[in-house]
């Protein structure tokens, strides 16, 4: 289908929704390529099948959008991960002259050269390249508010009003949606986008930071409201068999053992604290929505809540995959991994840990992601 069919099509609708976490996104990759793998087969095998092509939705924020807009673009899983691994190694690398502190640890251009030659440097977002729904979410810091950017064409802000308000979001360059989305203060510089340039009034430029410091460093609870709340103008229907959302995280670790690299920084700490918050609150709040097989114990008081859908029933079918960097999960994947080195594991800017990641989430995955968690009703006509 076209990215306009996705949008206007009848359902079933399925969605798919993808974290934050730096280069621990790469966990996210070996969890996909299993989803691909399963998909192609159910979908007849063809070498030409994308999760484009099944997905009605792809959401993503911080490196989550980077994955999300390849995927958006028809890339296939390996391809995204061969780039992803080449990414991190040139983008990621270590100056002594860049802290963190007083300059950014790490070169925008860098990156943005990359998302230039993966995602093309015209492409925009309301681009015919991009062949399914995308939903990108960063934060605007000059006016303190999370900004979710889509490329539904019957968007509000997709077109430009006549008296020229605003520049339509559909010819925002997608390389620079992505960029700010992934824009982590202290890691990177901000990225700008241009929001107005009417005639007789002062151009207006946002200052963008990643999407991980809103509510939404796990976007599935907002690609849920983007895709039923009437204002964003979606308006699928919901169900357990009408939609399905699938989310997938770049690893979570022990919360009371934090590497030793801000255990000296209380402020960075309690804002990377307040983020996991921020994600097990999106956590409960859609297994509270939703039915599923992969519903996690939110707490002992609570459960699961896999029998207390809000209003009854559930809105959606749901699956979440995310690997468990816990020494007693990793010891049954990978048995010999020292205290240190897991608990390393869970930075976000270390290229020496890809591989290893990778290896862990792809081994956890064949576990993890059963064929019927996609059930049939939601299968390609």
């Amino acid at each position: 289908m076209t990215r306009d069919e996705h949008f206007q099509a009848p359902g079933p609708k399925r969605i798919l929704a993808l974290d934050g976490g730096g280069l621990r996104g790469i966990v996210t990759l070996a969890y996909l390529q299993r989803v691909e793998d399963l998909l192609r087969a159910r979908m007849g095998g063809s070498d030409e099948f994308r999760l484009a092509d099944y997905f009605d939705l792809i959401a993503g924020t911080s490196t989550g959008a980077i994955i999300a807009a390849g995927l958006a673009r028809g890339m296939s899983v390996q391809e995204i991960t061969d780039i992803y691994f080449k990414l991190g190694r040139e983008v990621f690398y270590k100056s002594m002259w860049r802290k963190g502190i007083l300059r950014a640890r790490y070169s925008h251009k860098k990156l943005t050269t990359h998302l230039k030659a993966v995602l093309g440097e015209d492409t925009t977002l309301g681009s015919n390249e991009l062949k399914t729904g995308l939903l990108v979410v960063t934060k605007r810091m000059d006016t303190g508010s999370p900004w979710v950017l889509g490329n539904n064409p019957k968007g509000i802000f997709f077109e430009a009003p006549h008296d020229g308000e605003w520049l339509a979001n559909k010819n925002y360059p997608l390389w620079r949606v992505v960029r700010a989305s992934t824009a982590a203060p202290s890691f990177f510089n901000p990225e700008q986008i241009t929001i107005s340039e009417a005639l007789g009034q002062q151009q207006a430029v946002g200052e963008f930071v990643d999407g991980g410091v809103s509510p939404f460093n796990n976007p599935t609870l907002q690609a849920f409201i983007y895709a039923t709340v009437k204002g964003h103008k979606v308006n699928w229907d919901t169900g357990a068999d009408q939609m399905m959302v699938v989310s997938i995280g770049t690893g979570r670790g022990d919360p009371s053992k934090d590497p030793t690299w801000i255990m000296a920084k209380g402020a960075v700490q309690a804002l990377l604290s307040l983020m996991d918050d921020a994600s097990a609150l999106v956590e409960t709040i859609v297994q509270w929505l939703s039915t599923g097989q992969t519903h996690r114990i939110i707490d002992r008081e609570m459960g699961d809540l896999a029998e207390d859908s809000i209003g009854g029933k559930p809105q959606f079918t749901y699956a979440r995959y995310d690997l468990s960097l816990m020494r007693d999960k990793v010891d049954q994947l990978k048995p010999g991994i020292s205290d240190e080195h897991l608990s390393n594991l869970t930075v976000m800017d270390e290229p020496e840990n890809m591989q290893l990641l990778h290896d862990l989430a792809a081994q956890d995955a064949q576990n993890a992601i059963d064929d019927q968690h996609f059930p049939k009703v939601f299968d390609l006509k």
